[in-house]
């Protein structure tokens, strides 16, 4: 698989502000909310209270689906991306700085709403993607190109085709 859909994946997740997180509650039926996220390379991360219904679902299943859609004025101008993969905790230390300084480059207001990282009232996650759709409608109405990501090492991510499929 080329490198120019690696640039598109990491563009888009550097683009975008906000993803739809789906889990599951423990009958299985699916949990879909909104959250801002940060990123570095493919790995994306999203925070949340400890006491949240995503958080609670997470530490029984820690699969997820997310969708990520950038700004568009018409239909033939939309990008996005849909992808699987599993969510973890970032451990207490300095990950969770690291994840912090993310945020706080991307989102400038973000102080104002988090006065400590390491405090109680914020869980953090990293998701690994496992599986990646790239949207992107200046193809095609519906255009989608699947691959499942192999490496989530920035400079040899290895992405193996899954399918291309139209919609």
């Amino acid at each position: 698989m080329s490198q120019h859909l690696v640039a598109e994946i990491l563009e888009i997740l550097a683009a975008g502000q906000d993803m739809v997180v789906a889990t599951t509650f423990a009958d299985g039926a699916p949990h879909a909310v909104t959250v801002s996220y940060a990123s570095d390379g493919l790995s994306i991360y999203f925070g949340c209270s400890p006491s949240s219904q995503k958080a609670r679902n997470l530490g029984r299943d820690d699969r997820v689906a997310i969708s990520v859609t950038l700004p568009y004025r018409d239909w033939s101008q939309i990008r996005g991306l849909s992808l699987s993969g599993r969510a973890r905790p970032v451990p207490s230390d300095l990950a969770q700085t690291r994840v912090a300084a993310l945020f706080a480059a991307k989102f400038s207001e973000i102080a104002q709403y988090v006065s400590d990282v390491g405090d109680d009232g914020l869980a953090l996650f990293e998701v690994v993607p496992e599986v990646v759709g790239v949207l992107d409608y200046r193809k095609g109405f519906g255009h989608v190109e699947h691959v499942r990501v192999a490496s989530l090492d920035p400079v040899r991510t290895v992405l193996l085709p899954s399918s291309v499929a139209v919609a």
